[in-house]
């Protein structure tokens, strides 16, 4: 389940955004990535990842983004933005301490811009950044749009930044920027201390791109799937109305009396395959590996798509059968082989954040809607390649139950 190419000489993805960005939590290696790693998992367990003190926040969200979708009155809709925005905010209110209103024309460029940038991330112009960096930084082209773009981004954390730094108090850590500004005092005297400014502002960045894009997408793969099944969809819709009814809301607590439900979340990750090459890692030394040598300084793509489609863990492994994950008895029941958010110690920061958001938001969708797809219109379940797979771009009716 793994590439090993020598690491100076290698394209991914990836690599235009760690040439064109530095530091942070995800791109960063040795005492940098420990220590921001470290504080990162600390700090956002403090503001509710994994706790229910987040399930208002995110279901009030989900009340935004139902009426969105209401004012459309069943008609066909292309889904993206909304959900892009839905899911951003979230990430919003642990970091910056405060949501944004759909309409709201910086938070819209906001999300273009990051849609922007991954998209040339993912294109030619990047593999020939990588390939030939001091030629291409004299030459035109996306990929100084894409320096632009991470610029714009990074002055509009900034100015977030500032206006917390206007009113800020140690004794009250709001969000993210709080914390991370009193720690930034904390250490300021320490020996190898990683927490300044900049860093910060790279961390509040890449939280922003792992943790909205890749539940985004996969909610509008879920949409996708409902439509094309919807037998699936309906017995789905039967269970969450059995057991929460139509008057409550749905609680992670809920979770385990809705196995079905569960178990097509947990589908939709696996056929999704939002990033089936994971992160880059990097050998530190020599290692010994399934009978090869691997030399220090090798890169290591792991492939996940091999575990995740693997004919010998999966009855039917290219087909979307909930099924999987349930026992004989009709419970749930997760596999060891089920690694959508990677594994070991580089494991997705945000995997806690992404399941309760997935269960909450997709459990609601289902409780209050019905997708399908417009009059003679098939689902198409192709996916556009880029950092992450993303369903391409899709019109679906979301009509209220």
């Amino acid at each position: 389940m793994y590439c090993f190419l020598p690491a100076a000489n290698t394209y991914s993805p990836l690599d235009a955004a760690k040439i064109l960005r530095c530091g942070g939590v995800i791109f960063s290696n040795g005492n940098i990535w420990k220590q921001q790693r470290r504080f990162a998992l600390s700090t956002l367990k403090y503001l509710g990842f994994g706790k229910k003190s987040l399930e208002p926040v995110i279901l009030d969200e989900f009340r935004h983004c139902a009426l969105e979708f209401r004012g459309y009155k069943g008609k066909p809709v292309n889904p993206h933005l909304i959900i892009n925005n839905t899911v951003s905010n979230i990430i919003c209110h642990l970091v910056f301490g405060h949501r944004f209103e759909y309409g709201d024309e910086r938070f819209i460029k906001l999300m273009l811009l990051f849609d922007k940038a991954l998209e040339i991330e993912s294109s030619i112009w990047s593999q020939l950044y990588n390939s030939f960096p001091l030629l291409m930084r004299l030459l035109p082209g996306p990929h100084k749009t894409l320096k632009q773009i991470w610029n714009d981004v990074k002055t509009f954390i900034k100015e977030e930044l500032n206006q917390h730094k206007k009113n800020w108090d140690p004794a009250e850590c709001r969000d993210y920027i709080d914390c991370y500004l009193q720690e930034i005092q904390t250490n300021k005297e320490r020996e190898y201390n990683t927490f300044d400014e900049e860093n910060l502002i790279m961390c509040v960045l890449d939280l922003f791109v792992a943790g909205s894009e890749t539940t985004s997408n996969t909610l509008r793969w879920a949409f996708l799937y409902m439509a094309k099944y919807p037998e699936i969809q309906e017995k789905v819709q039967a269970e969450i109305d059995r057991v929460i009814g139509q008057s409550e809301q749905p609680s992670m607590e809920d979770r385990v009396n809705l196995p079905y439900t569960d178990a097509v979340i947990h589908e939709v990750l696996r056929m999704g395959n939002i990033a089936p090459l994971a992160l880059p890692h990097s050998t530190n030394k020599e290692v010994q590996l399934g009978g090869y040598t691997i030399p220090m300084g090798v890169l290591i793509i792991p492939n996940l798509a091999s575990v995740l489609f693997d004919k010998k863990e999966w009855g039917t492994p290219l087909t979307f059968n909930p099924g999987h994950f349930l026992n004989e008895e009709g419970k749930f029941a997760k596999k060891a082989s089920f690694i959508p958010f990677s594994a070991g110690k580089r494991l997705c920061l945000g995997e806690n954040l992404a399941r309760m958001e997935l269960f909450l938001f997709f459990t609601s969708f289902m409780k209050h809607f019905t997708f399908s797809m417009p009059a003679g219109v098939k689902a198409v379940m192709d996916y556009h390649a880029g950092i992450t797979l993303a369903p391409k771009p899709y019109e679906i009716c979301i009509k209220s139950r």
